[in-house]
């Protein structure tokens, strides 16, 4: 059977060569291509192979592939740049971010991102920027030119999405003054209903509403605020560090806030004068190393213009590698002085924290607020306390 049904062609794109003998691809197809290229893939996992099982976008069923795939030590001759322009004609838009993600970051195929040629072609996405930041160490001058459009891309996209959430934050409280601009947002429900009372008709059940009502908003008395971002720069925290700089690149010009950007691994970077061009910021982090949070908390902590209106928010996974009695006395001191301390395990839009949980419930007990936080509730936070 050479024309198979997609439904078909699908389960033979799951149960491999274990299934060659009933659903044939033919050896010309697209099927057959979209077989290959999987296979160049994930046939290099010696775990699933010896498992039998094959994993691709939205496959991930058990098969017995490793029997029949025996020709030779390893995935088949395709170079990275034949298989990037295959597969980008094989399969939709999502499952090529899925191959070209897990290509890097499970399989560590780094010319992805080091090859200028697929530099050239290559869809910008969230994991390919994540790898050119964990592999721009390894470029030479033209390849980090290349990738440098990855990054710019990413960014911009991530600036467009978190900007608007951002601004959301500091936007005026509603007050109770009734407004002459009428905006859905500011419609007062309680206000409308009790001006339009003598409307009501019993027999429909419903108030004509003659007279709609809504808040005016006032602006928030701001009072400068210093917010000091310290992230961990250490490779498990790079989604962190992008979200980190774009979040602290929005923040940079609202009005009553002073924001400051430290990087750390063993040593502290202070990157605030680069908080503008976030670009330029990703680029000059160098991640890896160790990790001594002790060292850069003291830092921020040196920062301190008004303890009473600064919030330290320290992002990390909390494994350290410095003193933790020094942390621990660090921060007890900011919080006894005033200053509000957020220990935060991730800051990216999924939030899922992973971190030291013994060393982060030490810190807790010492009054630092514990938890996980995307940017726009990190904006949030930050907004409320302006508006104190």
């Amino acid at each position: 059977m050479n024309d198979l049904d997609p439904g078909l062609q699908r389960w033979r794109l799951i149960l491999g060569a274990a299934a060659e003998n009933s659903l044939t691809l033919g050896s010309a197809g697209k099927g057959a291509r979209q077989d290959a290229a999987l296979d160049w893939l994930y046939g290099r996992d010696e775990e699933l192979r010896g498992r039998g099982i094959r994993k691709g976008p939205g496959l991930g069923r058990p098969a017995d592939r490793a029997a029949d795939r025996d020709g030779g030590d390893g995935p088949s001759a395709l170079t990275a740049v034949d298989w990037l322009d295959e597969i980008h004609q094989l399969f939709p838009r999502t499952t090529v971010e899925r191959l070209e993600r897990d290509a890097v970051e499970r399989y560590g195929i780094n010319e992805i991102v080091t090859d200028p040629d697929i530099l050239e072609r290559v869809e910008p996405s969230a994991s390919l920027l994540r790898a050119v930041l964990r592999t721009k160490h390894l470029m030479n001058p033209h390849v980090l030119t290349l990738a440098r459009r990855i990054v710019d891309t990413v960014v911009r996209d991530l600036l467009r999405r978190l900007q608007p959430e951002v601004q959301a934050a500091f936007h005026g409280t509603r007050s109770q003054r009734p407004s002459r601009f009428k905006q859905a947002r500011d419609f007062d429900f309680r206000g409308t209903v009790k001006a339009n009372l003598q409307h009501y008709q019993p027999e429909q059940r419903r108030i004509l509403i003659e007279q709609p009502r809504f808040h005016s908003r006032t602006r928030r008395n701001l009072r400068q605020w210093q917010l000091i971002l310290v992230v961990d720069q250490s490779g498990s925290m790079v989604g962190s560090v992008i979200h980190s700089a774009v979040t602290a690149a929005c923040l940079w010009s609202l009005p009553g806030l002073k924001t400051h950007l430290i990087a750390f691994d063993t040593s502290v970077v202070d990157l605030t004068q680069d908080v503008t061009d976030p670009v330029e910021l990703l680029m000059k982090v160098q991640l890896g190393g160790g990790t001594d949070i002790a060292k850069a908390v003291a830092y921020a902590e040196g920062l301190v213009d008004n303890p009473r209106r600064a919030i330290v928010a320290v992002i990390s996974d909390f494994y350290e590698g410095g003193d933790p009695f020094r942390l621990v006395r660090s921060v007890r001191s900011l919080v006894d002085q005033g200053t509000v301390v957020l220990a935060l395990a991730a800051l990216d839009e999924e939030a899922h924290p992973a971190y030291d949980k013994a060393l982060a419930q030490r810190l807790a007990n010492e009054g630092a607020h514990v938890g996980a936080m995307t940017p726009g509730e990190l904006a949030a936070f930050v907004a409320e306390r302006l508006g104190q």
